[in-house]
């Protein structure tokens, strides 16, 4: 999987932590001229880069730029830079005086480890994450994300019995319309799924008003199809998407369309013109959230989901993916017919 996927389950809930004041930068001159041309490399779409500048900003400024320890997390994350990471996220935690900034330093750590639990498969750093998740809610017990966050790292440890626990607490803390509240619903009956490459739990309204979760989908195979009526080989691949369709029309198979469309009116037009008549729904670009969760860098891109909500494959471009269908159609059935009761 490619690291843009490792963190799928966690992108909700770094965003707020990395939210950023414009007080958070160096005060060192040299740092802040650092940070600056960080900020530029970012804009010029070379983070790796970025990252090392971001990194030496925050050593200019004695470890104390916070502006430079969000950035050193959040591209130490993407890019599995583990090192740097954990560096900033104990620099934070360090600087944090206030009971809910402590907290919030404590999940970020927690959020790091989860992570790089699950890129390097091993127990002993979900177990680091695990403490910190603890730390993180003996300073704000109520702490819904890090609730949550401790129960994928117990489960990805085997611990499923507390990792029940804790999404169960996680339940009771959040609203109905939480698409995470439905994830963790599903782990307490099979908190097994955490060890799997589950998709991550979304939520979007389609063009005709449709609310479609990623969780109330289980039982179906899920197609995601991000495309955009700008790209040449999205429209070419719009009849074989077609065909899929039509072809398992009156399967259990959810095909999603995801544009990245700036243009409403124009997206509007071109699917009701091809009649595209499955579920539509318009992300707005390559920084929309779906794209973003999913890593999506170039399209047309596809993503299968089977019947229990586990990542299966992804394609770049136009690519047969009907004998995978037809196996994961298959096994839904086969799931349905199991959960069906018996007379």
């Amino acid at each position: 999987m490619r690291p843009s996927l490792i963190c799928l389950v966690l992108t909700i809930f770094v965003c707020p932590v990395l939210a950023q004041d414009k007080t958070d930068g160096p005060t060192d001159e040299k740092a802040k001229k650092t940070y600056e041309r960080a900020l530029e490399e970012v804009k010029e779409h070379k983070a790796e880069f970025a990252l090392d500048d971001f990194k030496k900003a925050d050593k200019q400024d004695g470890g104390h730029c916070k502006a430079c320890e969000k950035q050193m997390v959040k591209y130490g994350i993407q890019y599995g830079e583990w090192k740097t990471a954990e560096l900033a996220a104990t620099e934070i935690i360090a600087d944090a005086k206030e009971p809910r900034d402590l907290a919030l330093a404590h999940y970020q750590y927690a959020v790091v480890l989860v992570d790089e639990g699950k890129q390097r498969h091993k127990d002993e750093i979900f177990s680091r994450a695990h403490d910190e998740a603890a730390k993180a809610l003996a300073a704000a017990s109520n702490f819904p994300d890090a609730m949550y966050l401790d129960g994928i790292a117990l489960a990805s440890m085997g611990q499923d019995d507390a990792a029940k626990a804790q999404f169960e607490k996680f339940v009771k803390a959040t609203g109905a319309d939480d698409p995470q509240r439905q994830r963790a619903t599903r782990y307490i009956v099979r908190p097994e799924l955490v060890r799997a490459r589950m998709a991550p739990p979304f939520s979007v309204t389609t063009v005709d008003g449709q609310k479609i979760s990623m969780d109330d989908l289980q039982g179906k195979v899920v197609l995601l199809d991000f495309w955009a009526t700008w790209c040449g080989p999205c429209r070419e691949a719009l009849p074989h998407i077609q065909q899929v369709a039509k072809k398992f029309k009156d399967e259990p198979l959810v095909i999603l369309s995801v544009s990245l469309d700036s243009n409403e009116p124009a997206w509007k037009e071109f699917i009701g013109k091809h009649e595209m008549s499955w579920p539509q729904y318009r992300d707005g670009g390559f920084t929309g959230p779906i794209s973003k969760m999913f890593g999506v860098t170039a399209i047309p891109h596809t993503f299968t989901v089977d019947a229990d909500g586990v990542l299966q494959e992804e394609h770049i471009g136009d690519a047969s993916i009907e004998g995978k269908l037809k196996k994961l159609i298959a096994r839904a059935h086969e799931l349905q017919t199991a959960q069906t009761p018996q007379k």
